[in-house]
């Protein structure tokens, strides 16, 4: 994995490249639900979220696990702003590799949080 960074950054996180994102790992990471509720929530925001707006039901730890997955599997782009770490769809990116699919998954998931009637 090639790492992106941020000039000057100490604290850089790395993220593969356009060309390195494969479909069985976007896939994958898509298919925890506490995963699909981060990328849920990012589409809604449509920006840039601290991960610390992230409330999820599990321990901090597991948090950053499902992070660092999304991250390494090409879904979301993380950068430090100061203290915080910043997340945000790598949706230009997933919609070149894999036309239609984020859009398709993120309906899909609406419309399951709908009939199960956790919306």
């Amino acid at each position: 994995m090639t790492s992106t960074t941020t000039a000057g950054s100490s604290r850089a996180l790395a993220h593969p490249r356009r060309e390195e994102i494969r479909l069985e790992g976007v896939l994958h990471a898509l298919a925890d639900p506490m995963r699909m509720r981060v990328v849920r929530e990012l589409a809604a925001d449509g920006s840039e979220m601290a991960c610390s707006r992230f409330v999820l039901p599990v321990t901090k730890s597991t948090t950053t696990h499902h992070f660092r997955v999304l991250r390494e599997s090409g879904v979301i782009q993380q950068v430090y702003r100061g203290t915080a770490k910043m997340s945000g769809l790598r949706r230009e990116d997933l919609e070149a590799l894999f036309p239609g699919l984020l859009d398709s998954v993120l309906a899909a998931a609406d419309g399951e949080a709908g009939r199960l009637g956790d919306g």
